[in-house]
């Protein structure tokens, strides 16, 4: 017997920013947006959903900007689950609402 396992040790799950970040690059990659930052993250099931406000559409005066937000489900080792735009509004919007929010 060698002593030595074949077992390599799992990786431990993301964390709440590992999975923030790892949503944001994921949304950078597929829409070429610029990701303003995560607004929220949330533990799911599956893994973790986070939601990502974008610049949309870049305006001038940049108050005028549109901007929206994507929430994004990512699985527990990172990889995207599934992604889409629940909102979108102007940059000077006081009241951009969030996921539970009507």
């Amino acid at each position: 017997m060698s002593g030595k396992t074949t077992h390599e040790p799992e990786p431990a799950p993301l964390t709440a920013a590992q999975a923030g970040i790892a949503a944001i690059d994921h949304l950078i990659e597929l829409t070429s947006k610029e990701a303003q930052g995560a607004t929220s993250v949330e533990p799911t099931d599956q893994g973790w959903a986070v939601e990502v406000e974008v610049l949309e559409d870049r305006r001038i005066p940049s108050s005028a900007d549109m901007m929206a937000l994507y929430e994004v489900e990512i699985d527990l080792d990172g990889n995207l689950l599934a992604y889409r735009r629940t909102k979108r509004y102007n940059r000077g919007s006081s009241d951009i609402g969030g996921r539970n929010q009507t």
